[in-house]
């Protein structure tokens, strides 16, 4: 058959197949909000109504500042299944990044959370589309100086549990999510219904994360980033549940919450599963549902890896994606391991193999090798391309800069090596990279080296000007108690660069390690290395 690929055949499963199963949300109110996905699918009826009446147009690109929660997941569903473009906006961007992707995107709508009225309403006045803002989770007790402004609930209220969902071609775009912008403005990401179709059955098979109708899956990556990683639309599909935990993301909320509602799966980034490991050792939680965590957004320490499997139980899945992938790009769920227990936990430290149904290659750096493919052996480092039916081909607008090399792959701006067996290590970011006497440091291998050591929380790497070399590394570095260590900062840092000496050559160890209280991060909880490296050229230039 001519079976369209789209969120709608998902919407229609949540109806049919799986109307039983839950969803869990920790509201503002610190409750746990709990309903079946028959449920949701009669409030997404409703919703797309709500749509209809507030004069929206297919195509129309309807914007969201919200958290993980049940409503949000409603929007996901009746958007673009009523036939417009979900836009997932980044509440930890800037006031000034919002409003650029707001006006470029041109946004008509705007649903915004009760808990972030006062982020949206410093920027409405300089927002030239939008027509009107919608409250969720607030009612009209709740005072706002956005206008016009309709209810969340209210909406709902007057709405039909039944809708006449219009037949949409899988080409059709379904969801518009920005990159974290980095390197400069954001850039905007389209993605098609037939991606996301294709996407969510690719999250569920056994060797990427494995979702089933026997999971509870607790997305803590953010509902803004990426879709959520495509868990939203991964779990309907196969009728896992799901939990979401509100904007309740400190270590003893998520444990609280996890244990609460028996959460078997929950993704997110090394930062977070940083703090919930300290927050589980602890040994007040019953965690024995708790299979797997799924990590991506930064490389996960090996050292992390290793102690959530054989101090806690919980399988780790590092996986590694980009928003231009939608996002899922590598897991190690599919590694098989013949080999020493050092050795494979060397191999889960590493990106993994590709998701079924995306293709990679390495290709030189060099003018003379720019199209020639570099081996697999594990060992060559190259420029990291993708193709697949879920990776991008062009950004949203015309004014970026065209994306695919002449032959249709994407290159994703990653040193990688990819070994025998198809598995991808990630030597770094292209931009991370640290030239020092015309050699190359790895920033990525010094920071994981550096948070294996038992006094090391976090660690950080970036180049620093030098006049000889060029560039030399820079680390810094949070103690695990950030501010009181066992031994003097001097021999600790002696130590530091005795260990890093034992792995890597000399002219790799750092001779500058810094301590420091805490490291700026960016909006989905990677290290900021472009606000440390300007922080750094201040200092060095006395600016500051």
């Amino acid at each position: 058959m001519n079976y369209p690929l789209t969120l709608s055949a998902i919407l229609r499963r949540m109806k049919q197949a799986v109307s039983t199963r839950k969803v869990f949300t920790q509201t503002n109110q610190g409750k746990i909000h709990c309903y079946s996905y028959g449920d949701c699918y009669r409030r997404v009826c409703q919703l797309a109504h709500a749509l209809n009446r507030l004069n929206l147009k297919p195509g129309d690109r309807v914007g969201t500042l919200a958290w993980n929660t049940f409503q949000h997941f409603e929007l996901y569903f009746a958007v673009p299944c009523w036939g417009g473009v979900l836009h997932t906006l980044n509440l930890r961007l800037s006031s000034e990044q919002l409003i650029y992707m707001i006006d470029e995107a041109q946004d008509q709508v705007i649903f915004v959370d009760e808990t972030l009225l006062p982020l949206l309403e410093k920027i409405a006045p300089k927002l030239s589309s939008v027509k009107s803002y919608v409250l969720m989770g607030g009612d009209r007790s709740q005072k706002t100086t956005l206008s016009p402004v309709f209810y969340y609930e209210d909406l709902l209220e007057a709405g039909f549990d039944c809708f006449d969902w219009p037949e949409l071609h899988e080409e059709m775009a379904a969801g518009l999510c920005y990159t974290s912008g980095t390197t400069g403005h954001p850039k905007g990401v389209l993605y098609s219904h037939r991606s996301q179709y294709l996407h969510a059955m690719a999250v569920c098979l056994v060797d990427t994360l494995g979702l089933s109708a026997r999971d509870t899956v607790m997305p803590v990556v953010p509902m803004f980033h990426a879709n959520a990683w495509g868990l939203p639309y991964a779990a309907v599909l196969v009728g896992a549940q799901l939990a979401f935990p509100g904007p309740f993301l400190k270590a003893i909320d998520l444990a609280s919450f996890l244990q609460e509602v028996s959460v078997t799966v929950a993704a997110g980034v090394p930062t977070l599963w940083l703090g919930l490991f300290q927050e589980l050792k602890t040994g007040q939680y019953k965690t024995d549902h708790l299979q797997r965590l799924v990590v991506g957004g930064a490389a996960m320490p090996r050292s992390l890896i290793e102690s959530f499997e054989k101090e806690l139980g919980i399988s780790i899945i590092h996986a590694w994606g980009m928003t231009e992938l939608s996002p899922l790009g590598t897991t190690t769920a599919g590694l098989r391991f013949d080999s020493s227990d050092s050795q494979i936990y060397d191999q889960k430290a590493k990106q993994g193999l590709p998701a079924p149904g995306l293709e990679v290659r390495i290709l030189g750096d060099l003018p003379r090798d720019l199209n020639e493919e570099l081996p697999w052996d594990g060992k060559t480092p190259g420029k990291l391309q993708v193709r697949g039916p879920w990776v991008v081909s062009s950004y949203f607008q015309a004014s970026h800069p065209a994306l695919l090399t002449q032959d249709g792959w994407f290159d994703t701006g990653d040193i990688s090596t990819i070994d025998p067996q198809g598995c991808i290590h990630l030597v770094d970011r292209s931009k991370d990279l640290i030239k020092s006497g015309g050699e190359w440091i790895s920033s990525m291998a010094l920071e994981n080296a550096l948070m294996a050591h038992p006094e090391v929380m976090e660690a950080v790497v970036v180049a620093m000007p030098d006049q000889k070399w060029g560039e030399r590394p820079l680390a810094w570095v949070v103690l695990k108690n950030k501010s009181v260590s066992t031994l003097p900062v001097k021999t600790l840092k002696d130590k530091l660069q005795i260990e890093l000496s034992k792995t890597f050559a000399k002219f790799w160890i750092p001779e500058k390690i810094d301590f420091v209280q805490e490291i700026p991060k960016t909006s989905i909880g990677k290290f900021d290395k472009k606000k440390i490296r300007e922080q750094v050229l201040k200092e060095q230039t006395g600016l500051n």
